[in-house]
């Protein structure tokens, strides 16, 4: 039984055996290792050929579907789409209802008054609606519009609604040309008139609650305007009679700005040496240098225009004179006329007397301002109305409409 056993032991295991692995290349009338490699390589490189076919036949229909710019068909300032919309809504200005429905429940809307108010994008929503779009002479048509029968009109009051509408509608014009990717005679065309009636607004509404006007707001969309229509300028092929004119104006409401400093010296020489543009890089240079008196005595020599580009500048010069004559002046004896400082700010004697008394000045009975380093002080927040110091800017208005000035007439 021993032996058995040990033999048993001994004896190897019968396992099972695996099956035997045949190769590709051994198979009945399969290729050989090289052949197979190769045909394998031609395959992929038709199914690569194939998918990068596929990718750039998509690129291509993509591409294509950006190329397509979607242009307007609408005639009229509004859409009658939306026209209907805002009647049910109850949505219209009282600017845009139809003579003698204003008391109505549900005004109606005036077609010839009734203009497309700026909409946000949102998801879902087709902005690209060639019916809801307006084309280049539409558009300027009503910027038309908006200028000489809302802004520039007398019995339309008060103005701070006035602003708050052409504002709107304004928007509503940009958001229209960018869609339709507007440029030419008739983009420069628009955004002038854009820019001047946002630089008049500046002024005109300076010292408004910001309930009602909020400069912050409106010098983002002057700074856009002005930058678009700018670019218009350098990369278009016409000839652009009002550009000596508004680049004037972008150095002159960006005073001390290195960014418009470089473009102004990037001009050619034939626009650089441009009365308008001169005078600007002047009073540019002046501000740099911290020269108030220069300054403002090379303002005097601006259109009115350029004043209200100019004036947002004008507490920050009149300051920096104060400052200045406070430190140089600053003597027990000495005294330095009333009269004289006014010319010198460019206010009559009161508003000069006012100002000085802001900043911590003595004025005294014989008219005579008593600087002092020691004295001198900043106003608190709200206490100086820029407002109350506009004199070099309203003696340059004198008898221009509205109409004249944004249009570009005065």
């Amino acid at each position: 039984m021993m032996l058995e056993s040990d033999e048993l032991r001994k004896r190897p295991m019968n396992r099972r055996r695996a099956p035997r692995r045949i190769s590709y290349s051994q198979r009945r009338d399969a290729p050989t290792g090289g052949e197979w490699r190769q045909k394998n390589q031609e395959q992929w490189r038709g199914q690569d050929k194939a998918q990068v076919s596929q990718v750039e036949e998509d690129d291509r229909h993509e591409q294509q579907g950006k190329e397509t710019v979607p242009r307007g068909i609408c005639r009229t300032m509004c859409p009658a789409r939306e026209l209907r919309v805002r009647e049910t809504q109850n949505r219209l200005h009282r600017f845009e209802m139809l003579a003698g429905t204003e008391r109505d429940r549900r005004p109606r809307g005036d077609p010839l008054r009734s203009v497309k108010e700026y909409s946000r994008p949102a998801a879902g929503k087709d902005s690209t609606n060639p019916n809801d779009l307006r084309p280049p002479a539409v558009l300027l048509k009503t910027v038309r519009y908006l200028i000489d029968d809302i802004a520039a009109s007398p019995s339309l009051h008060p103005w701070t609604e006035v602003y708050s509408f052409v504002f709107d509608r304004l928007r509503g014009v940009k958001q229209d040309m960018i869609i339709q990717r507007v440029s030419g005679l008739d983009c420069v065309a628009i955004l002038e008139r854009t820019v001047r009636f946002l630089m008049y607004a500046s002024y005109r509404l300076c010292g408004e609650p910001l309930r009602l006007y909020d400069p912050r707001i409106n010098d983002t969309h002057l700074q856009e305007n002005l930058s678009w229509l700018l670019d218009c300028y350098a990369t278009g092929t016409e000839r652009h009679p009002n550009q000596e004119e508004f680049q004037a104006l972008g150095l002159l409401y960006n005073l001390g700005s290195a960014r418009a400093t470089q473009h102004i010296m990037e001009l050619p020489e034939r626009l650089r040496s441009t009365p308008a543009i001169r005078l600007s890089l002047s009073i540019n240079r002046a501000f740099l240098e911290r020269n108030p008196v220069r300054l403002l005595r090379l303002a005097q020599n601006l259109n009115f225009l350029q004043c209200c580009a100019l004036h947002r500048h004008l507490v920050t010069c009149r300051r920096d004179l104060l400052l200045i004559f406070s430190h140089g002046y600053s003597s027990r004896n000495s005294r330095f006329p009333l009269d004289r400082l006014g010319q010198l700010l460019s206010l009559d004697a009161s508003l000069t007397a006012q100002l000085c008394q802001a900043y911590g000045l003595e004025v005294n009975q014989g008219n005579q301002v008593v600087f002092s380093k020691a004295a001198f002080t900043e106003p608190e927040q709200g206490e100086l109305h820029c407002k109350l110091y506009h004199n070099i800017v309203d003696e340059k208005q004198r008898d221009l409409t509205v109409v004249s000035i944004i249009h570009g007439c005065a």
